[in-house]
Parts: structure tokens; sequence; C-alpha cells
């Protein structure tokens, strides 16, 4: 569709097309005269960024809908078969999953019948799976790519369209880029090859897949530990865990890795246990969020739990709240879990005498430095890539051609891990296991996860760090963040909370050898930095802000005046 053509032209010719069904061109007859609101929705197409989509869903060209799931589907297609014929191969395929999410199953199913119609067998999921499931089938069937519908932990009205490459990583900007290109091509959805469902399952370019590949996922996660032998002896019997799924896919994957490991103690919060779209406990599925962890207090207060544990909807992310020894429960940053998780499987690995010479850990460049500091202490190399996991999955599979590292565990402070080589994204099903593993482990020396915390900053300093966004929708907001970054960009500060500001990290440049990114990064003389950074997946700008202090207290206090002095700023 041209991207001359007006609003009013647009929504014309959604209403004339005979590929688009009654009742989306009813919906958009019912918004006749809410001019903001069609302009919204049709004022550009759906981008497919790096990640894929995301939006609202609805009709319009910038809606998430069968026909803009259909047409980016289409160009994915296009790429397939183009890199099949480059390499000889004659039949692709490619595994679909979904979220809990309103038209989740409807999306992933449109997805499967286009790609059947354009000759690739695609592998569906009859039920809802988590992302790193996804990933993981994508690398155990040898298939050329993935796609997973999510929206991760976005308000209930949105949507979501992933997609992976043969390795089971989410596609990297230069295959994007390709992607994009083919889906501009996309000029009419009377383009986009489709084939019924009776039709590709005669065809055999249907396949379903079952409970049957669940327990390969689970068996896999499980023994990514450091410490079956501890767990099988009783410690896990003791430690007491309360989980939440938050209404989305980590229920029965991660109940089963943990009953697997010998956790017997595993609470779960009935009112968050099943699917519901929704999402009507909670105002946001997200476990970065205390308000998430309503519900599991409430339930670990009742039965004295160690710890609490939840996943957001596609459980890809784990956050985890952790009982005192004052028994109030504290929630864990996404650093501070990364910190505990690193420590803990370093250190074990080490005493076992299995940590690999050339071991590496990765992290993100908003990441806290923490990991990395204990990471290089016990004698690993710490690599940074840009924000997103599919920069920590592009690491892994360098290291897997070359190598040069043998990768040991990857993380981002938005409460994203991965232990093991088994997938290419983030991981809330081995998080979870790997924090219950790890609080059972100290829990036999008398310590909670909040004590071993203390450890490492006693050891390493005190790190603290925290997160501001500010969210502006629409035509208007996409404007407000651009302007926003150009000032900072042109005009930055020569000092911010009293210190001066050694260095300007402009990552749209290509720093390091990475690819180029809209996103600031400012270092200061007392060795704490801040960074701007516009999502790529919501209508928001995220500023992030970390420091170091000799005491708890002192790191808290600068990072409270370091936040207020840049977001002064930026309020100004």
């Amino acid at each position: 569709m041209s991207d001359q053509m007006s609003v009013q032209d647009k929504v014309q010719s959604w209403l004339e097309d005979v590929n688009i069904d009654e009742s989306t061109k009813q919906e958009l007859r019912s918004l006749e005269g809410n001019v903001s609101e069609l302009e919204d929705r049709f004022y550009k197409d759906l981008e497919f960024g790096t990640g894929g989509l995301r939006g609202v869903i609805g009709a319009g060209s910038n809606r998430m809908n069968r026909y803009t799931v259909g047409r980016a589907t289409q160009g994915f297609a296009a790429f397939l078969l183009a890199n099949a014929a480059e390499h000889g191969n004659t039949a692709p395929s490619v595994v679909i999953a979904h979220d809990s999410r309103h038209y989740s199953p409807e999306f992933a199913l449109e997805s499967a019948l286009v790609l059947a119609g354009n000759g690739i067998t695609a592998k569906l999921f009859r039920s809802l799976r988590p992302t790193p499931q996804l990933s993981f089938e994508v690398r155990r069937l040898n298939a050329d790519g993935g796609i997973v519908i999510t929206a991760s932990h976005n308000p209930p009205e949105y949507n979501g369209y992933k997609v992976y490459n043969h390795t089971g990583g989410q596609l990297v900007p230069h295959e994007a880029e390709q992607v994009i290109a083919q889906i501009r091509d996309v000029e009419s959805f009377a383009e986009v090859k489709r084939l019924s469902r009776e039709e590709a399952e005669a065809k055999g370019l249907l396949v379903w897949l079952d409970e049957a590949e669940d327990e390969a996922f689970a068996d896999t996660v499980a023994s990514a530990g450091v410490n079956r032998e501890l767990l099988q002896e009783g410690a896990a019997k003791e430690l007491v865990i309360v989980y939440t799924p938050l209404h989305g896919t980590g229920n029965k994957p991660v109940r089963s890795v943990l009953d697997k490991l010998g956790f017997t103690q595993v609470h779960i919060v009935p009112e968050q246990e099943q699917p519901d779209a929704e999402f009507s406990t909670v105002k946001s599925p997200n476990p970065e969020e205390r308000e998430a962890f309503t519900m599991a207090i409430e339930l670990g207060r009742k039965v004295n739990a160690d710890i609490l544990i939840g996943t957001d909807p596609d459980a890809d992310r784990m956050g985890a709240v952790v009982r005192t020894n004052e028994g109030n429960y504290e929630i864990l940053t996404g650093n501070q879990s990364g910190a505990i998780l690193v420590n803990y499987l370093l250190s074990q690995l080490k005493e076992r005498g299995s940590l690999p010479a050339n071991g590496a850990v990765i992290k993100t460049i908003v990441t806290s430095e923490l990991g990395a500091e204990i990471a290089r202490h016990y004698g690993l190399t710490v690599f940074n890539t840009l924000t997103g996991f599919k920069y920590i999955g592009e690491k892994m599979n360098e290291f897997e051609q070359s190598g040069d590292h043998t990768y040991i565990f990857g993380y981002e402070e938005s409460y994203g891990y991965l232990a093991g080589n088994y997938a290419r994204d983030k991981d809330a099903v081995v998080a979870a296991s790997l924090i219950s593993e790890a609080a059972a482990y100290y829990k036999q020396q008398g310590k909670t996860l909040m004590d071993a915390l203390e450890d490492i900053y006693r050891e390493f300093g005190y790190y603290r760090e925290t997160l501001s966004s500010l969210t502006m929708k629409g035509k208007d907001g996409v404007a407000k963040i651009n302007e926003l970054m150009t000032s900072w960009r042109v005009s930055p500060p020569a000092a911010i909370n009293g210190a001066a500001v050694t260095q300007v990290l402009d990552y749209s440049l290509g720093l390091d050898g990475l690819p180029k990114e809209n996103v600031l990064k400012f270092l200061l003389e007392d060795g704490s930095w801040f960074c701007l950074r516009p999502s790529g997946t919501e209508p928001k700008i995220k500023f992030y802000f970390a420091v170091k202090g000799s005491t708890d207290e002192e790191a808290k206090e600068r990072l409270a005046s370091l936040q207020k002095d840049v977001l002064s700023r930026v309020e100004a």
C-alpha cells in the first residue's frame, strides 16, 4: 500500500478490498467520523522491526490483525524460500507457537496457512507454549525458522509476531532488513498466498505438534543446573516455592521442570494459574513489577515461602521475590537476580573443577556491571551486546562456530536469562529452576537469597540500578521521542549530579563493532552511567541509571540523585 495515500484513501481501499472479510469492514465503518482513531490506525503500516510486529489488535494497516499478520508472513515466506534455494533446501519448514493473548491461536494458524500457501511446512503447536520452547524446537527439529505470536507483557489489547531464524534466534538486523524488503513487495492482500486448513493438512504442509514435544524441552532445561545431586539429597524438598504464571504459558513447563528437579513444596497462585487473555488479576502481567506479585506474596505469607517466582505471558522473563530474615518479601531487580545466578553458577562450576578456561558471559550494554565483575573474578571473558536477546543469541552462534569461547550464561536487566546452548532466546523456565536451585543451596547454609546478595555486594561493591520510562503514544509520541534523542545527542550535558560527563557513547554510529542503534550512554567521572533508549517494541523511551557505592546507603542516595538530575532535564 502506497505511503503517499491519504488516510481516507487507505480506509476506502480496505472497504473495497474483496480479500478483506465483512466483519473487518464493519469495524471500520463503525469508526466513521472518528478522525483521530482512523488516523492512528492508518497513518502508517504496522512496522516490522528486528523482532517482528507488535501493536494494538484491530482493523487497520497500523494494527495487529489477520491481514497484517498474513502480509508479514508472505514476506517471511519469500525470505525463507530465497534462502532455501540458495542452500539447495527443497523442503523448508517453520515451527509456530503462541501465547494466551486475544487472537493468538488465530494469528498462529493464519501464519501457518500462509506458509503452507507458499509450499513451506508449518509445524504448529495445538495450544499455548512458551517462547523459549519455540526457540528450542526450531533447533531440535532442524527447522528453517520460527514464528511466535506474543506481545510479551504488554497490555491485553496488544499482540505481536516474532520471527526466528534457523538457529532459533530472533532475526538480527541484516536478516530483518531482507524480510522487511520482501514485505514491502507485497503491495496488496491479494498477493498473500494462503491454503485452507483442510488443504494444508491434506498436503502435509500443516503438521500439528503436541505434548510429546514437551518432555524433551523439560528434560533439557532440567539438565542446565549444576547441583542436581544436592537437590536429590533433600535440599529441593526443604525449599518452599510460590509460583505464578500470570495467566500465561509458563504454568506447565515450569512446574514440570521443578518436579523433575525434586521440588515438592511448589504452590501455584490459583487465581493466576489458568490462561486469561485479559490478565484480569493484574494491572500488567509483568514480573518486573511488584504489583504483579500481590497475590503471590499473600500466598507466600500463608505457606511461609522462601521464594516467589513469576513469569510473563510468553514465559521468557522471570521475576523473583525473596523472603528476608525479618519475614518480609523483597523483589529482586533483573540485575540482582542476574548477579545471583552468575555468582552461583560460576562458583559451583569452579568448585567442581568444570569451569572452562575459555568460558564467557554475555550481557547487554544497559545491564549492570556487577555480573561482569563477578564473571571476570572467575576468569571468564565478558561480552557486551545491544539490548535484545537476539544479539546474545547471535554471539552464542559465533562461539559455536569458532570454538573460541564456551557460553556459560547470558542475561539482560529486563529479567531475561539463559543458561545452556539449547535455545537462542531468554528462558524464564530455566531461570525459575536455577534461582530455585540457588535458593535451595543457600538455604542449606542457613542463608536466604538476600543474604547471598549481600555477600556479593560486600565482595564486589554495592551496585545499584534503576529504570524510568516515558510512554508517548501515537504519531505525536514518536516525534517527541525523536526530538528528545536529538536534543541529548546534539547538546549533551557537561556534568550530571555533580560529576563530569567523561564520555558519550552514541550507538547510532555503530560502536565496538555492534550494529547501529538509536541509543545514547553517558559515562560519568565517578563511575556512574545513564542511558537513553527508545523502546523497539513499545511507544516509550527508557532511561537507565547505574551507580556503585562503598555502602548500600551511599549507592541508593547517589542513584536517586542521578535519576532526579537526569529526569529534571528531560521534563524541563
